[in-house]
């Protein structure tokens, strides 16, 4: 941490750097994590893709020193309106009652790898 005048300015913390980003980033108080999409997506559902994509945010914001019931904002992408549904009843299990987070959903996203069906964005409070 570096003082600048009165104001604590605190440095970025990086996770997970890769060529072109990082896994998460810290600033702040608060935690940005990168789209995190399923690994595997042959044969799978919506709803087990959900699934999967919300247990990697669950590592993700461990790892940056966080969790679900500390999340602020959530930008879910879906391949097809028609899975709304699916994935709003798998988010509604994995949500801790009394957190919600402010949440748009964007439907018809052309994802760059075949059988993505779904991509979310987070960012959320450190512990």
């Amino acid at each position: 941490m570096k003082y600048k005048g009165a104001v604590l300015v605190k440095m970025i913390e990086r996770i997970g750097v890769k060529a072109t980003y990082s896994e998460a980033v810290i600033s702040n108080g608060t935690v940005y994590l990168s789209g995190q999409v399923p690994w595997e997506t042959t044969g799978r559902d919506i709803k087990e893709q959900v699934s999967e994509v919300l247990a990697l945010i669950d590592v993700r914001l461990g790892e940056a020193g966080s969790d679900k019931t500390r999340i602020l904002s959530m930008q879910i992408f879906l391949k097809s309106p028609e899975n709304y549904p699916a994935m709003n009843e798998v988010f509604l299990k994995w949500i801790a009652e009394g957190c919600a987070p402010a949440r748009n959903t964007i439907c018809g996203v052309e994802f760059p790898t075949p059988g993505w069906g779904v991509e979310i964005v987070v960012v959320a409070a450190t512990i």
